[in-house]
């Protein structure tokens, strides 16, 4: 059995073996999509397959779309070359259910894939094509936080970024700059409408986008590289909209035990494979069963009826509800809290985490006793029921391959949400409050204990990716078993650092009982385990 064109032709085949195959004729989706195109999403990554995809997928099989999805990548190449046009657009999503069951689904709805290389002149050619389409409707975006970003640690313009927006969007190297070029392709084939729609797990990740645009449109119109009129198309929300929007849905890299179900069924082909920018990508990609996707209904040219596929349209009040909801109280700071300790605690699964009562009861705590008091509630989810399928479905499912390690990356970039906006809160609402936090500040202070990159039996281990590590490492350095200096002046510059945690932990009383917690768990080997048992 192979996943192409050809090997999909014996359908019988592929559901005998329980696969749920495309029930739309893919063919004349295909010529309606070149014809009359949609929806156009850039990141071909594991997220789109699982989710965007299978959403269309369900509203054509279900006759409420008649044009598929067209994915385009502007960063990862390898991945059109090696899995996309190998396997013709076609992937399998294996839903890894908490109940032990899996439900393997062909992905038939991406029905063009592109790269976004002004060195592949067809697929260039064609994006400005899709570009200027009366038809075109969204252009969304899974591209990471990190793809918006135009400027270094050093806070100067990347080098490509630079030459983008002094040579203007004839030959963009980078790729912001050349989805502005492609929107100016759009601008100058009549102003026509459109949505740009930032799908990444990212807050308020509709102005991210706007902002890069707005960046490019300016640098043009000042080095006199386009119409001056662009920049105003661009800010024109009638014309061009940059909607909010909430995601959630964990897609971790291929698993091997996704890789030998599909092998045991005979297909072909199914080996993952790492990329030389380092991404981990498969002709399948393995999921969880929840998800979620809020939107902010702005469209100037209309959309597909995305409500029918699940997806929540709304205001962006409520998108931003439920963004808060998610990341502040729900289930981001509860994830950090797994990530942090289970890096201490030698745990290689998030799922294995959760059979520790320990460390259940510790997340149960910061979501329903610390989080729920000051929750951003959107009304149309649910935060105490959103808590409850994190705590008894989402994490323990012991068939999401999650690392305690993975979920540990960047995480000095992410404590100003997941805790920051909490503690401010209770600044806020109860005044003083803040330091009657008991689990929050102990997990602050196990991150501080975990930057020592010493786990609890006292075996050094490597620290997952964060741009700060450089900065960090140096102020816990001198730091060990027993340490008998001032552990309150050293971590001082950690503590005190607003743009870490969003607030000084000193101003709002919560430093001492920090340090308080980090000079137990120091004590020695097995200080960790024992700190978290006394006070969880």
């Amino acid at each position: 059995m192979q996943l192409n064109e050809s090997g999909l032709k014996d359908r019988e085949e592929w559901m005998k073996k329980g696969y749920r195959l495309p029930e739309f004729d893919r063919e004349t989706v295909r010529k309606k999509t070149e014809e009359t195109p949609q929806w156009i999403h850039f990141g071909a990554g594991n997220i789109v397959r699982a989710f965007q995809a299978n959403v269309v997928q369900e509203l054509l099989n279900r006759g409420i779309m008649d044009t598929g999805l067209i994915v385009a990548e502007g960063y990862d190449c390898e991945i059109i070359k090696k899995i996309n046009d190998a396997h013709d657009s076609f992937s399998i999503l294996v839903t890894l259910k908490s109940d032990g069951t899996v439900e393997k689904t062909v992905i038939g709805s991406v029905v063009e894939s592109l790269e976004v290389n002004p060195q592949k002149e067809k697929d260039l050619k064609r994006l400005k094509e899709i570009f200027c389409a009366d038809s075109l409707q969204i252009a969304s975006f899974t591209i990471t936080e990190k793809g918006y970003s135009l400027k270094g640690a050093d806070g100067q313009y990347l080098p490509d970024v630079e030459k983008d927006l002094r040579n203007g969007p004839e030959t963009p190297k980078s790729y912001i700059g050349k989805i502005a070029s492609l929107l100016y392709e759009r601008y100058r084939s009549g102003e026509k409408r459109i949505a740009m729609v930032s799908m990444d797990n990212c807050s308020h990740n509709g102005d991210r986008l706007r902002e890069a645009m707005e960046t490019f449109a300016l640098a043009w119109k000042k080095n006199s590289r386009t119409d001056a009129g662009f920049l105003s198309y661009l800010q024109d929300r009638e014309k061009v909209s940059f909607p909010w929007s909430m995601i959630d849905k964990i897609t971790p890299r291929p698993d091997k035990k996704a890789e030998e179900i599909l092998k045991a069924d005979g297909i072909e082909g199914m080996e993952p494979i790492v990329t030389e920018k380092n991404t981990y990508i498969a002709p399948f990609v393995n999921a969880e069963e929840c998800q979620y996707l809020v939107i902010e209904d702005e469209f100037p040219n209309g959309r597909p009826q995305l409500e029918a596929g699940g997806i929540f349209l709304t205001s962006r009040e409520i998108v931003d509800r439920a963004e808060k909801m998610k990341v502040c109280t729900c289930l981001n700071p509860l994830h950090t809290a797994l990530a942090v300790f289970g890096c201490l605690l030698g745990y290689q699964l998030i799922s294995e985490e959760m059979k520790n009562p320990v460390l259940k009861k510790l997340i149960e705590r910061i979501g329903y006793e610390e989080g729920l008091p000051v929750v951003s509630d959107p009304e149309i989810l649910d935060p105490r029921k959103f808590i409850e399928e994190v705590i008894q479905i989402r994490f323990p499912n012991p068939f999401m391959p999650d690392t305690p390690k993975r979920i540990a990356t960047d995480t000095s970039q992410k404590l100003a949400v997941r805790y920051g906006e909490t503690i401010k809160a209770y600044e806020k609402a109860y005044r003083c409050a803040a330091e009657e936090l008991e689990m929050i500040p102990l997990v602050i202070a196990g991150w501080i204990r975990y930057l020592m990159a010493v786990d609890d039996q006292g075996n050094p281990f490597t620290l997952s990716p964060d741009p700060l590590l450089s900065q960090l490492q140096p102020i816990v350095k001198e730091i060990s078993f027993g340490f008998s200096g001032d552990i309150q002046e050293k971590i001082r510059p950690i503590l005190e650092n607003k743009t870490i945690f969003g607030t000084d932990l000193y101003e709002v009383g919560l430093a001492s009982k920090i340090v308080f917690y980090l000079k137990e768990m120091i004590a020695g080997k097995g200080a960790v385990e024992a700190t978290l048992k006394k006070y969880v």
